[in-house]
Protein backbone atom coordinates (compact mmCIF):
# COMPACT_ATOMS: atom_id res chain seq x y z
CA UNK A 1 0.00 0.00 0.00
CA UNK A 2 1.33 3.41 -1.04
CA UNK A 3 0.24 6.26 1.12
CA UNK A 4 0.22 10.01 -1.15
CA UNK A 5 -1.28 12.87 0.47
CA UNK A 6 -2.15 15.28 -1.77
CA UNK A 7 -2.71 19.06 -2.13
CA UNK A 8 -4.58 20.46 -5.00
CA UNK A 9 -5.35 24.19 -5.68
CA UNK A 10 -6.95 25.08 -9.25
CA UNK A 11 -6.10 22.28 -10.53
CA UNK A 12 -7.33 18.40 -9.92
CA UNK A 13 -4.72 15.46 -10.18
CA UNK A 14 -6.20 12.43 -8.90
CA UNK A 15 -6.86 11.02 -12.36
CA UNK A 16 -3.41 11.56 -13.30
CA UNK A 17 -1.69 10.30 -9.88
CA UNK A 18 -4.42 7.46 -10.08
CA UNK A 19 -2.34 6.12 -13.72
CA UNK A 20 1.08 7.01 -12.68
CA UNK A 21 0.72 4.92 -9.54
CA UNK A 22 -1.20 2.16 -11.09
CA UNK A 23 1.11 -0.54 -10.60
CA UNK A 24 0.77 0.35 -6.71
CA UNK A 25 -2.12 -0.38 -4.18
CA UNK A 26 -2.42 3.64 -3.33
CA UNK A 27 -4.38 5.16 -0.39
CA UNK A 28 -4.60 8.70 -1.48
CA UNK A 29 -5.28 11.32 1.33
CA UNK A 30 -6.39 14.65 0.48
CA UNK A 31 -5.34 17.44 2.79
CA UNK A 32 -6.40 21.72 2.70
CA UNK A 33 -3.44 23.07 4.43
CA UNK A 34 -0.54 22.30 7.07
CA UNK A 35 -2.94 21.42 9.73
CA UNK A 36 -5.26 18.84 7.94
CA UNK A 37 -1.06 17.30 6.48
CA UNK A 38 -0.44 16.63 10.37
CA UNK A 39 -3.46 15.25 11.66
CA UNK A 40 -2.81 12.50 8.65
CA UNK A 41 1.11 11.98 9.59
CA UNK A 42 -0.26 11.44 13.15
CA UNK A 43 -1.94 8.58 11.98
CA UNK A 44 -0.41 7.04 9.24
CA UNK A 45 2.72 7.17 7.82
CA UNK A 46 3.11 8.76 4.45
CA UNK A 47 5.14 7.78 1.26
CA UNK A 48 4.79 10.84 -0.60
CA UNK A 49 3.21 14.33 -0.73
CA UNK A 50 2.05 15.73 -3.76
CA UNK A 51 1.27 19.62 -3.48
CA UNK A 52 -0.09 21.09 -6.95
CA UNK A 53 -1.49 24.15 -8.16
CA UNK A 54 -2.04 26.48 -11.74
CA UNK A 55 -1.98 29.68 -9.57
CA UNK A 56 0.72 32.07 -8.03
CA UNK A 57 1.97 29.18 -6.08
CA UNK A 58 3.10 31.28 -3.03
CA UNK A 59 0.73 29.66 -0.82
CA UNK A 60 1.74 26.09 -2.17
CA UNK A 61 5.77 27.00 -1.92
CA UNK A 62 4.77 28.28 2.20
CA UNK A 63 3.09 25.09 2.69
CA UNK A 64 6.41 22.90 1.01
CA UNK A 65 8.50 25.09 3.64
CA UNK A 66 6.50 24.57 6.72
CA UNK A 67 6.75 20.50 5.80
CA UNK A 68 10.48 20.51 5.66
CA UNK A 69 10.48 22.55 9.01
CA UNK A 70 8.60 19.60 10.67
CA UNK A 71 10.18 16.86 12.28
CA UNK A 72 8.40 13.73 10.92
CA UNK A 73 6.67 15.53 7.84
CA UNK A 74 10.18 16.11 6.68
CA UNK A 75 11.26 12.81 6.09
CA UNK A 76 8.14 12.07 3.77
CA UNK A 77 9.52 13.19 -0.18
CA UNK A 78 7.44 15.78 -1.91
CA UNK A 79 6.53 16.65 -5.60
CA UNK A 80 5.40 19.90 -6.99
CA UNK A 81 3.15 20.38 -9.99
CA UNK A 82 2.29 23.24 -11.79
CA UNK A 83 1.37 23.07 -15.60
CA UNK A 84 2.80 26.65 -16.45
CA UNK A 85 5.86 26.53 -14.03
CA UNK A 86 8.53 28.75 -15.01
CA UNK A 87 12.67 28.13 -14.35
CA UNK A 88 12.20 30.70 -11.69
CA UNK A 89 9.49 29.27 -9.54
CA UNK A 90 10.86 25.55 -10.09
CA UNK A 91 14.25 27.30 -8.62
CA UNK A 92 12.32 28.53 -5.68
CA UNK A 93 10.30 24.91 -5.59
CA UNK A 94 13.36 23.10 -5.34
CA UNK A 95 14.78 26.10 -2.74
CA UNK A 96 11.87 25.25 -0.39
CA UNK A 97 12.44 21.68 -0.30
CA UNK A 98 10.83 19.70 -3.08
CA UNK A 99 12.66 16.67 -3.98
CA UNK A 100 10.88 16.79 -7.53
CA UNK A 101 9.36 19.47 -9.73
CA UNK A 102 6.92 18.63 -12.73
CA UNK A 103 5.59 21.39 -15.05
CA UNK A 104 3.68 20.86 -18.62
CA UNK A 105 2.21 18.50 -20.21
CA UNK A 106 1.38 15.53 -17.43
CA UNK A 107 3.43 12.30 -18.84
CA UNK A 108 2.39 9.53 -17.51
CA UNK A 109 5.10 6.96 -17.88
CA UNK A 110 7.68 9.69 -16.69
CA UNK A 111 6.42 11.19 -13.90
CA UNK A 112 5.54 7.42 -12.82
CA UNK A 113 9.09 6.47 -12.95
CA UNK A 114 10.32 10.06 -11.17
CA UNK A 115 7.56 9.08 -8.52
CA UNK A 116 9.34 5.30 -8.08
CA UNK A 117 12.54 6.89 -8.11
CA UNK A 118 11.58 9.82 -5.35
CA UNK A 119 10.50 7.48 -3.05
CA UNK A 120 12.92 4.88 -3.12
CA UNK A 121 15.30 7.20 -2.83
CA UNK A 122 13.80 8.63 0.08
CA UNK A 123 13.15 5.17 2.09
CA UNK A 124 17.36 5.28 1.51
CA UNK A 125 18.37 8.25 2.29
CA UNK A 126 16.09 10.09 4.62
CA UNK A 127 17.56 8.25 8.22
CA UNK A 128 13.72 6.15 8.62
CA UNK A 129 14.00 2.89 10.45
CA UNK A 130 12.44 0.52 7.81
CA UNK A 131 10.71 -1.57 9.71
CA UNK A 132 8.47 2.07 11.73
CA UNK A 133 8.77 4.30 9.28
CA UNK A 134 10.26 6.89 12.49
CA UNK A 135 13.06 8.99 12.20
CA UNK A 136 16.47 6.89 12.83
CA UNK A 137 19.13 7.59 15.02
CA UNK A 138 21.30 10.12 12.61
CA UNK A 139 17.51 12.58 12.95
CA UNK A 140 17.47 11.81 16.20
CA UNK A 141 20.73 13.21 17.48
CA UNK A 142 19.74 16.20 15.04
CA UNK A 143 16.53 16.77 16.87
CA UNK A 144 18.03 16.50 20.00
CA UNK A 145 21.08 18.62 19.50
CA UNK A 146 18.93 21.37 18.06
CA UNK A 147 16.28 21.54 21.54
CA UNK A 148 19.70 21.85 23.07
CA UNK A 149 21.29 23.99 21.64
CA UNK A 150 18.64 26.26 21.31
CA UNK A 151 18.12 26.22 25.44
CA UNK A 152 14.74 24.44 24.98
CA UNK A 153 13.38 22.71 28.08
CA UNK A 154 12.05 19.29 27.22
CA UNK A 155 11.71 16.12 28.54
CA UNK A 156 13.92 13.21 26.18
CA UNK A 157 11.71 9.72 27.43
CA UNK A 158 13.94 6.89 26.13
CA UNK A 159 11.16 3.33 25.97
CA UNK A 160 12.89 0.05 26.47
CA UNK A 161 10.20 -3.04 26.42
CA UNK A 162 11.60 -5.53 29.17
CA UNK A 163 12.09 -9.01 28.40
CA UNK A 164 11.91 -8.38 24.78
CA UNK A 165 14.81 -10.95 23.73
CA UNK A 166 12.75 -13.61 25.80
CA UNK A 167 9.50 -12.94 24.21
CA UNK A 168 11.77 -12.71 20.31
CA UNK A 169 12.93 -16.15 20.86
CA UNK A 170 10.17 -18.13 21.89
CA UNK A 171 8.07 -16.80 19.36
CA UNK A 172 10.12 -15.93 16.34
CA UNK A 173 11.07 -12.69 14.74
CA UNK A 174 7.09 -12.59 12.47
CA UNK A 175 5.67 -11.96 16.04
CA UNK A 176 8.55 -9.78 17.63
CA UNK A 177 7.94 -7.43 14.75
CA UNK A 178 4.14 -7.64 15.22
CA UNK A 179 5.37 -6.08 18.73
CA UNK A 180 7.42 -3.48 17.67
CA UNK A 181 5.02 -2.11 15.29
CA UNK A 182 2.46 -2.24 18.14
CA UNK A 183 4.36 -0.45 20.24
CA UNK A 184 5.61 2.50 18.18
CA UNK A 185 1.81 2.62 16.70
CA UNK A 186 1.10 2.96 20.49
CA UNK A 187 3.80 5.80 21.37
CA UNK A 188 3.11 7.46 18.31
CA UNK A 189 -0.56 8.16 18.86
CA UNK A 190 -0.16 9.07 21.98
CA UNK A 191 2.82 11.19 21.50
CA UNK A 192 1.28 13.30 18.71
CA UNK A 193 -1.95 13.44 20.39
CA UNK A 194 -0.81 14.91 23.76
CA UNK A 195 1.43 17.65 21.85
CA UNK A 196 1.59 18.73 18.10
CA UNK A 197 5.15 19.62 17.99
CA UNK A 198 6.41 16.57 19.83
CA UNK A 199 8.83 13.96 18.14
CA UNK A 200 8.72 10.73 18.14
CA UNK A 201 12.22 8.15 17.43
CA UNK A 202 12.87 4.75 16.31
CA UNK A 203 16.63 3.97 17.85
CA UNK A 204 16.22 0.65 16.51
CA UNK A 205 15.07 -2.98 17.90
CA UNK A 206 12.76 -2.35 20.66
CA UNK A 207 13.85 1.01 22.20
CA UNK A 208 12.63 4.32 20.91
CA UNK A 209 12.85 8.10 21.92
CA UNK A 210 10.28 10.66 21.96
CA UNK A 211 10.45 13.93 23.24
CA UNK A 212 7.81 16.31 24.69
CA UNK A 213 7.22 19.21 27.04
CA UNK A 214 7.98 19.11 30.96
CA UNK A 215 4.60 19.33 32.00
CA UNK A 216 3.56 16.35 29.53
CA UNK A 217 5.48 13.83 31.11
CA UNK A 218 2.93 12.25 33.74
CA UNK A 219 -0.02 12.51 31.33
CA UNK A 220 1.92 11.16 28.58
CA UNK A 221 4.19 8.70 29.73
CA UNK A 222 1.03 7.44 31.76
CA UNK A 223 -0.74 6.82 28.82
CA UNK A 224 1.84 4.64 26.76
CA UNK A 225 2.01 2.27 29.98
CA UNK A 226 -1.63 1.80 30.30
CA UNK A 227 -2.20 1.37 26.68
CA UNK A 228 0.68 -1.14 26.00
CA UNK A 229 -0.87 -3.21 29.46
CA UNK A 230 -4.09 -3.34 27.82
CA UNK A 231 -2.89 -4.52 24.22
CA UNK A 232 0.63 -6.33 24.65
CA UNK A 233 -2.06 -9.38 26.17
CA UNK A 234 -3.05 -9.65 22.63
CA UNK A 235 0.48 -11.22 21.51
CA UNK A 236 0.57 -13.65 23.60
CA UNK A 237 -1.28 -17.14 23.64
CA UNK A 238 -4.03 -17.74 26.29
CA UNK A 239 -1.63 -20.75 27.53
CA UNK A 240 1.47 -18.60 28.51
CA UNK A 241 -0.96 -15.39 29.72
CA UNK A 242 -2.86 -17.80 31.84
CA UNK A 243 0.87 -19.03 33.24
CA UNK A 244 1.91 -15.21 33.16
CA UNK A 245 5.28 -16.44 31.83
CA UNK A 246 6.83 -18.01 28.86
CA UNK A 247 9.57 -20.30 29.20
CA UNK A 248 12.89 -20.38 27.02
CA UNK A 249 16.46 -20.38 27.17
CA UNK A 250 18.58 -16.92 28.99
CA UNK A 251 21.80 -16.17 27.45
CA UNK A 252 23.24 -18.66 29.33
CA UNK A 253 21.47 -21.32 27.42
CA UNK A 254 19.52 -22.33 30.92
CA UNK A 255 15.70 -22.60 30.53
CA UNK A 256 14.18 -19.45 32.64
CA UNK A 257 11.02 -18.26 33.37
CA UNK A 258 9.77 -14.99 31.85
CA UNK A 259 7.32 -12.50 32.54
CA UNK A 260 4.38 -11.18 30.46
CA UNK A 261 6.56 -8.12 28.66
CA UNK A 262 6.40 -4.89 30.22
CA UNK A 263 7.38 -1.66 29.01
CA UNK A 264 10.08 1.01 30.80
CA UNK A 265 10.43 4.69 30.25
CA UNK A 266 13.19 6.52 31.31
CA UNK A 267 12.90 10.16 31.70
CA UNK A 268 15.77 12.87 31.62
CA UNK A 269 14.56 16.69 31.82
CA UNK A 270 17.13 19.43 30.19
CA UNK A 271 15.48 22.72 32.32
CA UNK A 272 17.41 26.04 32.72
CA UNK A 273 20.24 24.99 30.44
CA UNK A 274 21.35 22.08 32.06
CA UNK A 275 23.09 20.26 28.95
CA UNK A 276 24.90 21.31 26.81
CA UNK A 277 25.62 18.46 24.91
CA UNK A 278 23.29 15.41 23.46
CA UNK A 279 26.36 13.36 25.00
CA UNK A 280 25.20 14.32 28.55
CA UNK A 281 21.86 13.27 27.81
CA UNK A 282 22.82 10.35 26.85
CA UNK A 283 24.65 8.92 29.31
CA UNK A 284 22.11 9.73 31.62
CA UNK A 285 19.52 7.86 29.81
CA UNK A 286 21.70 5.00 29.85
CA UNK A 287 22.26 4.97 33.42
CA UNK A 288 18.58 5.72 34.14
CA UNK A 289 17.21 3.46 31.61
CA UNK A 290 19.04 0.27 33.52
CA UNK A 291 17.48 0.85 36.49
CA UNK A 292 13.99 1.55 35.35
CA UNK A 293 14.40 -1.96 34.15
CA UNK A 294 15.16 -3.50 37.12
CA UNK A 295 11.78 -1.96 38.36
CA UNK A 296 8.82 -4.38 38.47
CA UNK A 297 5.79 -4.32 35.84
CA UNK A 298 5.70 -0.96 33.52
CA UNK A 299 6.80 2.02 34.93
CA UNK A 300 8.19 5.38 34.20
CA UNK A 301 11.35 7.08 36.27
CA UNK A 302 11.91 10.74 35.71
CA UNK A 303 15.78 11.35 36.62
CA UNK A 304 16.32 13.90 39.35
CA UNK A 305 20.13 14.98 39.14
CA UNK A 306 20.71 18.10 37.94
CA UNK A 307 24.16 16.92 36.69
CA UNK A 308 25.65 13.64 35.50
Amino acid sequence: MLYCALYQKNINLKGRLDRSLSGRVLSLLRFGGFADLTGHIQQQNLDLIVVAGAGSFTSELKLVKNIKNHSLLSLVPILLYHPFATKELIVKGFKAGADEFVSGKWETKLISAKLEMVISRSHRDLGMNPSTRLPGTDLIEREITSRVKQGEEFAACYVDLDNFKAYNDHYGYIYADSMILMTSKIIREIVYGDVKDGFVGHIGGDDFIFIIPVRKVKQTCSKIIKTFDRMVVSKYEEEDLMRGYIITKNRKGEKEKFPIMTISIAVVVNKKRMFSHIGQISRMITDLKNYAKSLPGSNYVIERRKRY
